[in-house]
């Protein structure tokens, strides 16, 4: 079954030069039912890999331009009237698909964006009378350009604890961009082909949820979740001023699955403390709500998180 994650890798490298990290994270996101957020400036080819992405499993692909003037029914649908046949019928939005890429999510108010809420958490949509299931496999996959503070808006907490993962997206290496720009000069991208199927994606997910967690690789996954929320009782007394709120129960499921997923794509049947410590920023860093004090001081949740791992014993 590795072999079908090997194959999709492959395509989506065609036209993606580096960013290994953004590309493990999405299929992660596909392995285990997670909403993906990816924050990085413009450039960076995140479009791009969602994109290659759908196309290498022949999964349905939308995409939605976040602005200031999006209303929620944009996103969802509406009722509209049919003077022919004198009765509203349903205008299906854009999130009736398997891969929503909800770009520059911040762009677009609050009340924009909560109309997410009930799509990502239910998988379904309530239009006027009528609640409509989404088809399996459903994900959204969002992405915010962190430069932008005019026209942009701060994501609501209880969003933000939807997504799996939060995934930081840098530049790539001095030799990774020359290779960039000679793909694009000479127009040497490769064709995406499909690779694998809706099917092949099911029985890859039953094959994650095989895999081993050890009782005591479980209680160091909730001891890191936990240490957010009371750094004292874990030695981390000086983190206290810095956290508001520590990660929610969301989180240490969300760890759960996402380490299990990690253990699947090196081949592991059982999960260690390593795969867990790999995750463990994707699955927390926006979870962990700073104080003022740290916005003050430059502390970010990485660094926090990063304190953690190291105080909580490793089983």
């Amino acid at each position: 079954m590795r072999t079908i994650i090997d194959n999709i890798k492959r395509e989506v490298k065609k036209i993606v030069v580096g960013q290994d990290r953004m590309i493990d994270g999405l299929i992660i996101g596909l392995l285990c039912d997670g909403h993906i957020l990816l924050e990085g400036v413009p450039g960076l080819a995140k479009t791009t890999t969602i994109n290659a992405l759908s196309k290498s499993l022949g999964l349905h692909f939308k995409r939605v331009q976040f602005t200031p003037d999006l209303l929620p029914s944009d996103i969802t649908g509406t009722e509209i009237y049919d003077p022919v046949k004198n009765e509203f019928r349903i205008k299906k939005g854009p999130v009736f698909t398997n891969l929503l890429l909800a770009d520059e999510i911040n762009r677009a108010p609050a009340k924009v964006q909560s109309a997410l809420l009930e799509v990502m958490q239910e998988r379904q949509v309530t239009i006027g009378d009528e609640t409509f299931l989404l088809e399996p496999p459903f994900l959204v996959m969002a992405t915010q350009n962190p430069v932008e503070q005019e026209g942009a808006y701060q994501l609501p907490e209880a969003q933000l604890d939807r997504f799996m993962l939060k995934i930081i997206v840098g530049y790539n290496t001095k030799e990774e961009e020359l290779e960039i720009a000679r793909r694009v000069a000479n127009g040497a991208f490769g064709k995406i082909e499909q690779v694998a199927s809706k099917s092949d994606l099911e029985a890859l997910k039953e094959e994650v949820k095989k895999v081993h967690i050890d009782p005591e690789v479980e209680e160091y996954m909730i001891d890191l979740v936990f240490a957010t929320r009371e750094p004292k009782k874990y030695s981390l007394g000086d983190l206290e001023s810095y956290i508001d709120f520590g990660a929610s129960p969301r989180g240490s499921i969300d760890l759960f699955k996402a380490a299990r997923a990690v253990a699947f794509m090196k081949g592991k049947d059982h999960v260690t403390p390593i795969e867990v410590a790999m995750i463990a920023k994707e699955v927390l860093r926006h979870r962990i709500i700073l104080s003022y004090e740290a916005e003050a001081e430059g502390i970010s949740a990485d660094w926090i998180i990063d304190k953690v791992l190291e105080v909580v014993p490793i089983p």
